[in-house]
């Protein structure tokens, strides 16, 4: 019985584990690009303190990361999504899409059902 058990609580804790792994590789990616930043404005300011770069060319440089940087963001974010959903349609998790289409379809069949409960249809 006790074998019983342990297969039927697998598929439980499985989403799970795997909820928490995406969650841990996601922080973990987001405190990498904040050390990253941080660390690259620390470094364009030693460059502006010690007269090896203008301040409007270190900031200008700032920019330009910082845009390079939300391109790079969006690229992943597009990829995770990705990746997610393969995921998801591998463990046969429904997306938000099916459920909506799911219940359109209850919804007109419950039109339907009421109409033919009314009297005389």
């Amino acid at each position: 019985m006790s074998k019983e058990k342990a297969v039927s609580e697998t598929p439980i804790e499985e989403p799970s584990s795997m909820f928490n792994l995406a969650r841990k590789v996601l922080l973990a990616g987001v405190g990498a690009v904040a050390l990253a930043q941080d660390e690259i404005e620390a470094f364009i300011k030693k460059l502006v303190e010690r007269g090896e770069m203008a301040e409007q060319d270190g900031k200008k440089l700032m920019r330009e990361v910082m845009d390079k940087r939300k391109k790079g963001t969006r690229r992943a974010e597009i990829e995770i999504d990705r990746r997610f959903e393969d995921v998801l349609g591998k463990m046969n998790v429904p997306t938000k899409a099916d459920i909506d289409a799911l219940s359109a379809k209850v919804g007109a069949l419950s039109k339907k059902v009421d109409e033919l409960k009314k009297p005389g249809a």
